[in-house]
């Protein structure tokens, strides 16, 4: 067993054992003093040769199952994963179920967080053909801890709001649990030095990840199907390009800095901006390329794309305090009444203040009335925050497909 640590920003500290890749020592932050580049890794800030730093706004999801799905979802970029439901693992993983898209490119990473954090890790037998929960973590060089105390973590997180921390072992003599808001038990210094680190590291807002996920190059699939969906690759899952292809849909998928002139060469019938990771204010080259797009196609925006909708069209957006991550997520229809069940993992929303005038709030959230979808009459345009081709319930919500191709088809018979 090796001993491993949970520490945030705020100088909490969450013991537990560590699984999957080895945690840094604490004595390697040692070696780093700013977070640029690095010799081995000259793009990629907050990562080291054999595996990432294990350091990342720490976010909790409260699913009971999908433990693979979140691994490969390229929206948890740069983000340490608590899995509320206690033992995790029991069903081990599959490269069928993984989300990642058609990635190409030096940057690719199968798993996307930076970390998993659960209660109870599962060790037993599976399924044939399955692997484990710990050796997929060490493939790929992520970090996890089990044996914490998460249901505390998390009250934590709702009460203070997400923090950045960071997965460490070896820090000297063993911590106790009566120790979990104490860091006497530290080598002098150490506990310092690991501080000052997460305190310098970036926030979430303001950051920029768009550019560590997705596709480098464009990708054409199913080039004789009928509508021809563009879509702007900002992190996107695979189960939105499954959902576009269950509907007989030829795609071509642009990489997400892709300007609207070169997408509007390849003559879509309908625009589609994915999932992603970061903060949308931020994303000037999307946004710039969302605005030019929204006057030319049918428009359908999920999740990061529902925001950079509203960021194009004059609305701002804003910093949740703990961000919405599950599959249980109750959302309103605020035109027929009806709640959904939805899928969700996202840290910002829409400010409902700044929204111009011709587009109006389609879904709402149930728990804190935020906005989970926008429709508008001047601006041809659908959103919704949620994950649609994620489908928990299972089937709830993928009809918001076709109510985007309907858009199509309904632009194409007016010769518009």
């Amino acid at each position: 067993m090796i001993q491993a640590y949970l520490v945030l920003e705020d100088c909490t500290v969450f013991p537990g054992e560590a699984f999957g890749h080895p945690p840094i020592n604490p004595e390697e932050l040692a070696l780093r003093e700013t977070f640029g580049a690095t010799p081995a890794n000259p793009e990629e800030p907050g990562e080291r040769v054999g595996g990432p730093w294990g350091v990342g706004e720490v976010v909790f999801n409260t699913a009971m199952t999908g433990y693979h799905e979140i691994l490969t979802d390229p929206s948890y970029t740069g983000q340490i994963v608590v899995m509320t439901y206690p033992h995790i693992g029991n069903y081990g993983t599959s490269g069928n179920w993984s989300e990642t898209g058609p990635e190409s490119g030096a940057h690719r990473r199968k798993i996307k967080p930076e970390g998993l954090v659960v209660r109870s890790l599962y060790r037993g037998p599976l399924p044939k053909g399955r692997g484990n929960l710990d050796e997929f973590l060490v493939e790929h060089g992520i970090p996890g801890m089990t044996g914490v105390d998460t249901r505390g973590l998390t009250l934590h997180l709702r009460k203070r709001g997400s923090l950045t921390g960071i997965i460490v072992g070896n820090p000297g003599k063993p911590l106790h649990t009566d120790d979990i808001y104490n860091a006497r038990n530290f080598p002098a210094g150490m506990f310092d030095r690991i501080i000052g680190f997460l305190r310098g590291f970036p926030h979430m807002a303001g950051r920029n990840l768009v550019d560590k996920v997705g596709t480098r190059e464009r990708v054409e699939l199913n080039h004789s199907g009928s509508p021809h969906v563009a879509l702007l690759d900002c992190g996107i899952k695979a189960g939105i390009i499954n959902q576009l292809l269950s509907r007989g849909c030829r795609i071509t998928l642009f990489p997400g800095t892709t300007e609207a002139e070169n997408i509007l060469a390849a003559k879509p019938d309908g625009f589609v901006i994915s999932n992603g990771p970061g903060d949308p204010a931020v994303l000037d080259t999307q946004i710039k390329t969302v605005r030019k797009m929204l006057r030319h196609t049918p428009t359908l925006g999920i999740c990061l794309g529902h925001q950079l909708i509203a960021l194009a069209a004059g609305a701002k957006t804003y910093k949740l305090k703990f961000g919405h991550h599950g599959t249980n997520h109750p959302v309103r229809d605020e035109q027929t009444r009806h709640v959904f069940v939805t899928s969700q993992n996202h840290g910002f929303a829409v400010d409902e203040a700044s929204l111009p005038e011709g587009l109006g709030v389609w879904f709402r959230n149930a728990n804190d009335q935020t906005i989970e979808g926008l429709r508008g009459e001047k601006i041809k345009a659908l959103s919704v925050q949620f994950h649609p081709e994620a489908a928990p319930g299972p089937d709830d919500t993928g009809w918001i497909f076709d109510r985007f191709l309907a858009s199509i088809e309904k632009r194409t018979s007016m010769n518009i």
